[in-house]
């Protein structure tokens, strides 16, 4: 019986730090999001750009900068972002898009967008046509458990 205790109680310490160890962690990654956000929101302008291509591509693969795959971290690099490949101006560059967005955006259609450096966050008006929101996707089952 007193084994036993001591090793809930060296379970009950763990949990412990590892909970304390988790909120330090999440205050400093909302600290560098509302930075990274502020800076995002200092840059940012609309631009009018011709998508020609629109897909999901892991980092490495997607043709971005060599400094872009460089800065990030490791835990992400191989998570597929959606890449948006779009002639702004005479150029024709390679930009990542907010997963929100990036079902709106049509294809082979000239678009009025806000763009923060290689990052497009916004979608302001489509040439000759409407905005298409997708529908919702329905909810799972614990999608619907977690949100009770």
């Amino acid at each position: 019986m007193k084994t036993f205790l001591t090793i809930l109680i060296v379970i009950l310490v763990i949990l412990i730090a590892a909970l304390v160890a988790l909120y330090f962690f999440g205050r400093k990654m909302e600290t560098k999001q509302v930075e990274s956000q502020a800076a995002m929101e200092a840059a940012k302008q609309t631009v009018s750009m011709l998508i020609i291509d629109k897909k999901k591509l892991k980092i490495k693969e997607s043709g971005l900068p060599k400094i872009v795959y460089e800065q990030t971290p490791w835990y992400l690099k191989w998570t597929k972002v959606p890449i948006v490949k779009a002639k702004v101006g005479p150029k024709i560059m390679t930009l990542m898009a907010d997963e929100k967005i990036f079902a709106m955006i049509p294809l082979k259609t000239e678009v009025k967008a806000v763009v923060s450096g290689i990052y497009i966050s916004d979608i302001k008006s489509v040439k000759g046509g409407k905005l298409i929101k997708p529908e919702p996707k329905k909810k799972g089952f614990f999608a619907k458990l977690f949100k009770k």
